[in-house]
């Protein structure tokens, strides 16, 4: 008797097994990565894009390369090891900065005289002590160090503000808002006149639908921009920066891609394809003047979140194609 009723449980159990779906365990599909890509923001300009002007036709080749020590050595024979690969001079260099760390470094000056632009993403800190003013003094240190460069610059202030991990210091769009028109005020009492403003959120907080909340407004903001990865999810990037570019078409402003990469975590030949696809979503959108590759391992994460593409031949093949495309050499 026993037996036979272990025996109608295994039964019962399979039978719960067979009318299971199975959906969850199968391999998702592969992402289309040949097709042709969505053009959405093709406004043809001319843009009203601040003292850093877009290219008439075409887009700025950038990018940011992590040294091996943050010095002004380091610096220089990162991005010049970088070139030297490419066979080419980068048209900008992305380069980081804390609120406090100051602008016009002597590296940022070598790069100035080699010709190439600077975009500095600057790290501006709790934006409610900004409002109360505790940080005047610093602000208007780094518009006159601005103003010292004599040239165009992209400042982005406080970029990926939407990050969920930066809400304590954010404390909300509202808040981001008045920092950015406080410090905008600040930098204009300063006379400091070669700053193009750009904003620019993440991907992921057009996909939650939150980063429209911390736009300043069109008369704040002289280019629109994102950051955009196949990190943690491996789809197109016209997919994964789909929302922002739907948003940004309705603006009539020139797209920087602050930062893109495709992690290592999906191989050689994956991360080339989505590059080649990167490219012709790059050009189908001609409202991006600007883009800038995420050159970079960071130290302490996984393969999905490592972007460095030198020593992956096919990948770095694939970006060579697009550095040598005429398109991005305006």
């Amino acid at each position: 008797m026993r037996k036979r009723a272990a025996a109608v449980a295994v039964l019962l159990l399979l039978a719960a097994g067979c009318g299971r779906d199975d959906k969850d365990d199968a391999p998702q599909p592969a992402p289309d990565l040949t097709s042709r890509p969505r053009a959405v923001a093709i406004a043809p300009g001319p843009f009203a894009a601040g003292p850093f002007a877009p290219p008439g036709r075409g887009a700025y080749l950038g990018a940011w390369i992590k040294p091996d020590e943050l010095t002004h050595v380091g610096r220089l024979a990162a991005v010049g090891g970088l070139e030297q690969s490419l066979g080419r001079r980068l048209n900008f260099i992305n380069t980081y900065r804390r609120f406090d760390q100051m602008m016009g470094t002597a590296s940022d000056k070598e790069f100035l005289s080699q010709g190439a632009s600077l975009m500095i993403s600057w790290a501006t800190g709790d934006n409610r002590s900004v409002l109360a003013g505790e940080h005047d003094r610093l602000i208007r240190r780094q518009a006159r160090a601005i103003k010292k460069i004599k040239r165009p610059v992209l400042l982005r202030m406080r970029w990926e503000m939407d990050r969920p991990n930066l809400r304590a210091t954010m404390w909300s769009g509202a808040d981001y808002i008045a920092a950015w028109k406080y410090v905008r005020d600040i930098f204009r009492d300063e006379r400091t006149e070669n700053v193009s403003w750009v904003w620019c959120p993440t991907a992921e907080g057009f996909v939650r639908g939150e980063a429209p909340d911390f736009y300043p407004g069109d008369d704040q903001v002289d280019w629109t921009c994102v950051d955009v990865y196949a990190g943690a999810e491996f789809q197109p990037i016209g997919t994964l920066m789909g929302p922002f570019l739907d948003w940004a078409a309705q603006r009539p402003k020139p797209i920087v891609i602050g930062e893109f990469g495709v992690a290592k975590a999906w191989g050689s030949a994956n991360r080339a394809a989505w590059l080649r696809d990167a490219e012709r979503t790059f050009k189908a959108n001609q409202q991006i003047k600007a883009v800038a590759y995420f050159e970079s391992d960071p130290e302490g994460n996984g393969p999905n979140q490592q972007f460095q593409l030198s020593g992956d031949k096919a990948a770095f093949g694939a970006f060579h194609s697009l550095v040598r495309d005429p398109y991005f050499n305006p």
